[in-house]
């Protein structure tokens, strides 16, 4: 096939055929919700191409997914808006829908799979997701194709699952050379002259399923009231899409990249990238994100290819240490919970904790807490210290905690909760449901780490923790300034409710 995505990227989730006399390709877009540096993108396209047909986009949000709220939809509604705008002069039947019912949506992708020759869809191994594909894929009578777009890395490329960033950093720089010979198209469908579709193709599917007017995409209260969601998780406003993306990543590698190994982790200083978001929803993609840090830096793929694979976090690329410091983040940290998910089905589980993180817990899970908080306390930020309850308001405000506090943020939970086992119970309910990069393999990788995952045994052996990592406000205080940040989110702003 000509332009092929890369074969590692590529999976069958089912084993029926290709209809040859479908009427057009459905791409079903799920996870990766772009229309630039998409691998999925590139995949139907190519079959559109090759088999002469129309390509149809079906971008569909649900009402019923786990945490659904104002927050989440509006960020996604804003996606859906730009990638309207982006290919309405296109070549590409674009079809919208967002469930205005929990299970309205019931019947839709087999409806459309009838009439298309092949369905492609994203490949994200986290989240209701996969769970939603492999139900999917037993449904279709016409091939469903799955698609890696994930890293710079194909999650099947790693056959094992990593314990330490050490180890996978290590085998990064002796495998990841290669995958940057075939990167996902900046625009599939530039130059390509797909067949034109005629409305006509979903008309009648639409009457049951109405796509959503441009109007109603806009993440207004009045819209989003509509839905079946909770309407206390207000959204963030101005956040989601890939327009406001790329704009955050071109302010990033301009203004934040420069300082970032000195000044990431102070909460007074604006260098993060803030791009977890939206690699989260797809609204960018972590290839385009390196290709404008590669830039920045004119890397050449040479410098890095002569580098001995040391499984260090400096030196290997040949960039500087402020492109070192963010790479290892994007690439490494991120990519390392990828590979948890692929290949541990438990990954959210407390089971899935290395032995003796377990034993260690164990040993001390019946130490004296200094303070023990219920989860309602810890939602509306009534514990004694104030820098946790900032960074529990920037959460509940922002849908986001500062890099650094989110470390802190976590080991504090599990130091004043009844047990491990609840403070990761807290700690994800209350990532998942405020959180805008939650419910993400990256994402879960910070919670498990703050229990001990992909750590090693710490001493002197404390109470609470045993030998996982310790972490304190009066410790954190002295390595960063926190008094201005502590100030700004002194208040909650509103006292969300624990019923939802």
């Amino acid at each position: 096939m000509q332009n092929a995505v890369p074969e590692a990227r590529i999976r069958s989730a089912n084993d029926a055929p290709v209809n040859s006399h479908g009427h057009f390709v459905l791409y079903w877009m799920t996870a990766c919700r772009r229309v630039e540096w998409n691998y999925s993108l590139d995949r139907a396209v190519s079959w559109a191409w090759e088999l002469n047909k129309p390509l149809v986009i079906l971008e569909a949000l649900r009402a019923g997914y786990p945490w659904a709220s104002d927050r989440f939809h509006g960020f996604i509604m804003a996606g859906m808006c730009d990638n309207r705008a982006a290919l309405k002069d296109q070549n590409v039947l674009y079809y919208p829908y967002v469930e205005p019912i929990e299970n309205a949506d019931k019947g839709l992708l087999e409806t459309l799979a009838l009439e298309a020759a092949i369905v492609v869809t994203d490949d994200f191994p986290a989240f209701f997701l996969p769970n939603m594909i492999r139900s999917a894929a037993k449904k279709l009578t016409v091939r469903l194709e799955q698609v890696d777009g994930n890293g710079i890395l194909p999650m099947a490329d790693a056959d094992r699952i990593f314990s330490t960033a050490y180890s996978f950093r290590r085998f990064l720089q002796k495998n990841l050379m290669s995958h940057f010979s075939a990167p996902p198209k900046a625009s599939a469908l530039k130059g390509r002259s797909l067949k034109k579709p005629s409305r006509s193709l979903v008309e009648k599917i639409q009457k049951k399923w109405p796509s959503v007017p441009l109007r109603d995409l806009n993440a207004t209260p009045e819209n989003l009231k509509r839905y079946p969601i909770d309407h206390a998780i207000s959204p963030v406003p101005g956040e989601g899409g890939s327009v406001r993306g790329l704009r955050m990543l071109k302010r990033f590698t301009t203004s934040g990249l420069p300082h970032y190994a000195d000044g990431r982790n102070q909460p007074d200083q604006q260098v993060t990238s803030g791009l977890s978001p939206y690699l989260h929803f797809g609204h960018i993609s972590p290839h385009q994100v390196f290709h404008e840090i590669a830039l920045n830096q004119k890397w050449q793929p040479q410098k890095s290819a002569q580098k001995k694979a040391d499984g260090r976090r400096a030196g290997w690329w040949g960039m500087d240490e402020n492109a070192e410091a963010f790479l290892d983040q994007l690439i490494t940290w991120r990519e390392l919970g990828f590979n948890m998910c692929r290949h541990n089905e438990k990954y959210d589980q407390y089971t899935s904790l290395p032995q003796w993180v377990r034993d260690t817990h164990d040993a001390h899970v019946k130490d004296k807490r200094p303070y023990v908080y219920a989860l309602e306390h810890f939602e509306n930020a009534e514990t004694h210290d104030p820098l946790w309850n900032a960074a529990q308001n920037q959460l509940v405000r922002e849908g986001r905690i500062h890099n650094y506090l989110r470390m802190l943020w976590g080991k504090k939970i599990f130091h004043w909760s009844a047990s491990p086992r609840e403070a990761l119970d807290i700690m994800i309910r209350l990532n998942n449901r405020y959180a805008l990069d939650g419910r993400d393999p990256n994402s879960y990788s910070g919670i498990f780490w703050v229990l001990g995952r992909y750590d090693r045994a710490w001493g002197p052996e404390r109470s609470v923790f045993g030998k996982v990592r310790y972490m304190s406000s009066k410790n954190t205080a002295r390595k960063i300034r926190t008094g201005d940040y502590v100030k700004q989110y002194a208040t909650h702003g509103r006292q969300p409710s624990s019923s939802h």
